[in-house]
């Protein structure tokens, strides 16, 4: 029976040579593609992948052939005949350059010369993004994963253009029509996903030796050379620690860091040849927030990761694509944590893994890992349960099983599928091998397969006993009132804990929970005991009331900064689960206001910012109250300037509640210190620390007017700083007057915003309060026109904020629209929104009067 999505394996490539001729004025490109194969089964047919191009040529071992097209499976079928051997597949094509960021397609931006009337000519770049199949669009392959080969990629390139690819260039010759051709070594062997080549006006940074590896940054004509200095730092540090982690070199020739204007995603790990967007690799350490550097350098460390844990050894099939990026996530957790340990990265993944809770706790959640037929069903893996779901579950076995003896599985795990491809499965078994060569055993496989192949996770009661020697852990299922039903499920969970006896001892333990209810004996006598020490697991904790007010009363002395966050974070999951109220929530909140830590802080903002939606304008008035004395003594004790004690995380608190007191609390001296930042900031940014910049723009939006709107869009048109510019563009969504989005939402028709930006400024849009419904009208008005200009991994992510539209018949109304207007490729995604929406729908129900009484009384 023939597989509509997976290729025949009769003829396997071994090595292409490609030669890709693009014509950037034109919009479109030749090529050619020799690849030699391997025959292991005669046949008369030789079929590969092919989408959007017209095949010039077709011809096997020299000799032309007829060929069929099936634009359906995305397929080319050559029919000629062929014994067990050797042989040599060629051809010729031609194609148009795509317009969704994704394949081979263009980068559009203002170039360096000028018009007559004085205005920036356009400039164009050619990039390619396959992951995950379209190298099929650009040139006729063997695209799947597990069909690895080396590549021999030569570029024609006219003049005023330059050229690189995934590896070092070898020669430039002259084209007997025009310009040069640039010729580039021989890859290691790799999947097609991988293959990347950009020409155009670029120019690079010159090399850095990491250890024998050239690593350089690529950037377009024009742009400041200075801000790749720090990408260079992060990715020579990066390198370093990838290779002694590993143990095992980098396995290719070079590294290319390249920054793009237009790109879909944040970057892509092509090997040696690593796309950006700019925002994330050009960028000023002495002008950008510290969450700006963090990202960078998460962002950088990600990438660098694969270079090992997905390109080296790399899935068979999409269904293991969730190992790639969750393993990468993880690395790059720990590849920033040990570049800036006092950004304190682990306890800042609190903040993306309390998303991934939110998602997982759906009824409309996946597996980690599920079966993948289609190329739209493996597009729709590129989610929160993939990076952060999977990040999460990979540092929960890592603690379990201690760091040297979980890196020295992975160790073997790449040594042994080095160059290869591998399952989910031989990871686990690598690590279980490892730990019996050293005398250990875990049950690695059955604890992650309960992770792993199903979704949702547990929440853990906990119940001390009277007599404090003993207590009680309880497993179940975590679901939120409003959503839909789900079946209730058992984990194997670690599960960390730490308690102190009536002496004083602090002592800590670890127990497997295997079955719905255990029991723990302690050696002392606990006062008191927290579950989940130090975030490990992937679960949520419900104390009793009493035991939940005892935590809160002495978090601050005995609890670590992660569990205090943690605290907060499930005591949130309890109001929407209908298991506390919101005033409750609230008074979890109002004891942990004595806090210091900046993650712990976001979730305190957080909260107060999810019980404001609960409430109406009066309700809302006296709130802000509450929230002002709330924050109030935290920003005093910080003060509203930089000072010189002041770290990094500290800055950036100082900005998290300006930004708080400026919006949530409705502080009219804040809002007049924001408008004279904002002012004094626009005429010099080397005047103002930017983290107070970048709050004092969000306050001034949440108040702006017309003036502040053209001042705000003239510094979006005119910033060169990537990261300035988008935070000029984003503030734009929070302007209280609805005419002045909708010159945005315009400008996002007319393709002044960029359309990988333009997903995330209508998502913040959505979530205002005064103007959501009505981007929303604008999204479902123009939903035809957004949907071919965005990239399609981009619509789902666009309309994430509708889940805040909870007056009644909103939820029905959204689930009708989208009944008309489906997304096959975030089908998945899709639902978890609209349950969402259902969930906020409930609780609003179910809370709102009740706490808009309370907070009026």
């Amino acid at each position: 029976m023939t597989d509509a999505y997976r290729l025949p394996t009769n003829v396997l490539p071994r090595h292409y040579r490609l030669r890709m001729d693009p014509n950037l004025a034109e919009e479109t490109f030749r090529g050619s593609v020799e690849i030699d194969v391997d025959v292991v089964e005669s046949t008369t047919t030789v079929v590969l992948n092919s989408e959007d191009l017209t095949i010039l040529a077709a011809s096997v071992d020299g000799q032309p052939c007829q060929f069929e097209l099936d634009p359906e499976t995305q397929r080319i079928t050559l029919t000629t005949n062929l014994e067990v051997g050797p042989a040599v597949v060629a051809l010729e094509f031609e194609g148009a350059f795509n317009e969704n960021l994704i394949g081979f397609y263009l980068s559009r931006f203002p170039s360096q010369d000028t018009d007559t009337a004085g205005g920036a000519t356009e400039a164009k770049l050619a990039t390619t993004q396959f992951e995950a199949t379209h190298a099929r669009k650009a040139f006729p392959c063997w695209d799947e994963p597990s069909l690895k080969a080396t590549f021999d990629i030569e570029l024609v390139v006219t003049e005023g253009n330059d050229a690189i690819a995934n590896s070092a260039e070898l020669s430039r010759t002259d084209h007997p029509d025009g310009g040069v051709l640039v010729k580039f070594a021989t890859t290691m062997v790799m999947s097609t996903y991988l293959v990347a080549f950009v020409v155009g006006p670029i120019e690079a940074t010159e090399a850095v030796d990491v250890n024998g590896v050239p690593l350089r940054v690529v950037y377009v004509a024009g742009r400041d050379p200075a801000l790749a200095e720090y990408a260079l730092d992060v990715g020579a540090h990066a390198l370093t620690y990838f290779t002694d982690y590993f143990d095992i070199g980098y396995p290719g020739d070079k590294v290319d860091l390249v920054a793009i204007p237009d790109f879909a995603f944040g970057a892509m790990e092509n090997l040696g040849c690593i796309t950006f967007r700019e925002a994330l690799l050009l960028i000023d350490p002495t002008a950008a927030t510290q969450p700006e550097l963090q990202q960078a350098a998460d962002v950088i460390n990600h990438e660098l990761a694969h270079m090992w844990f997905g390109d080296l050894v790399t899935m068979k099939w999409w269904n293991g694509l969730w190992l790639n990026e969750a393993f990468a996530t993880f690395m790059e957790m720990r590849c920033t944590d040990a570049y800036k340990p006092e950004w304190q990265r682990w306890v800042d993944f609190g903040i993306s893994r309390s998303a991934a809770f939110d998602t997982d706790a759906m009824a409309a959640t996946r597996p980690i890992e599920f079966q993948v037929t289609s190329p739209e069903e493996a597009e729709g893996m590129f989610d929160v349960l993939t990076y952060e779901k999977g990040a999460a579950v990979v540092r929960m076995l890592e603690q379990y099983l201690g760091e040297e003896q979980f890196r020295s599985g992975i160790r073997r795990y790449i040594k042994q599928h080095a160059y290869g491809n591998a399952e989910t499965t031989d990871l686990w078994d690598a690590i279980e091998e490892e730990l019996s060569s050293a005398g250990h055993q875990a049950p690695v496989r059955r604890l992650m397969d309960s992770w792993i192949f199903q979704g949702g996770f547990p929440q853990i009661f906990v119940e001390l006993a009277q007599n404090g020697h003993s207590f009680t852990l309880t497993q179940e299922r975590f679901g939120l009132a409003g959503g839909d039903p789900a079946p209730n499920q058992q984990w194997i969970v670690p599960v960390r804990y730490r308690w102190k006896s009536a002496d004083g001892t602090v002592q800590t333990g670890q127990v497997l929970l295997e079955e719905e209810t255990t029991e723990v004996q302690l050696d002392n006598q606990a006062s008191w005991l927290v579950v989940n020490a130090e975030g490990a697991s992937f679960v949520r904790v419900a104390y009793p009331p009493e035991a939940l007010a005892d935590l809160a009363a002495i978090s601050l002395e005995e609890l670590l900064a992660v569990e205090r966050y943690a605290l907060i974070d499930d005591a949130w999951a309890a109001v929407l689960a209908d298991q506390i109220s919101a005033a409750s929530f609230l008074s979890t909140l109002e004891m942990l206001t004595g806090e210091e830590d900046r993650s712990v802080w976001q979730r305190i903002i957080v909260g107060f910012g999810s019980l404001d939606r609960l409430l109406d304008d009066d309700g809302r008035v006296q709130f802000q109250g509450l929230v002002h004395d709330a924050l109030a003594p935290a920003l005093a004790g910080l003060t509203l300037s930089p000072q010189a004690d002041d770290t990094d995380r500290s800055r950036q608190l100082r900005g998290d509640l300006i930004r708080a007191m400026g919006t949530l609390a409705n502080d009219l001296e804040i809002q007049h210190e924001a408008q004279r930042t904002v002012a004094e900031g626009r005429r010099d940014p080397q005047l103002v620390e930017a983290s107070i910049m970048a709050a004092a723009l969000d306050v001034v939006a949440s108040i702006g007017d017309e003036a502040d709107f053209n001042d705000y869009l003239m510094s979006f048109r005119e910033v060169t700083n990537p990261q300035e510019q988008l935070r000029y563009l984003y503030a734009m969504a929070d302007f209280p007057d609805d005419a002045l989005l909708s010159r945005v939402r315009q400008m996002i028709l007319d393709g002044e915003v960029r359309s990988q930006n333009a997903p995330f400024w209508l998502r913040r849009s959505l979530l205002q309060r005064a103007n959501g419904r009505s981007s929303w009208e604008f999204i479902q008005q123009n939903w035809d026109q957004l949907t071919e200009l965005l990239a399609s991994s981009a619509v789902v992510r666009m309309i994430e904020g509708i889940a805040v539209l909870t007056d009644p018949g909103e939820p029905e109304a959204a689930a009708a629209f989208f009944a008309a207007n489906p997304l096959p490729q975030s089908a998945q995604t899709l639902a978890q929104i609209l349950e969402r929406q259902r969930v906020n729908a409930a609780l609003h129900q179910r809370e709102a009067s009740r706490f808009q009484s309370i907070i009026s009384a």
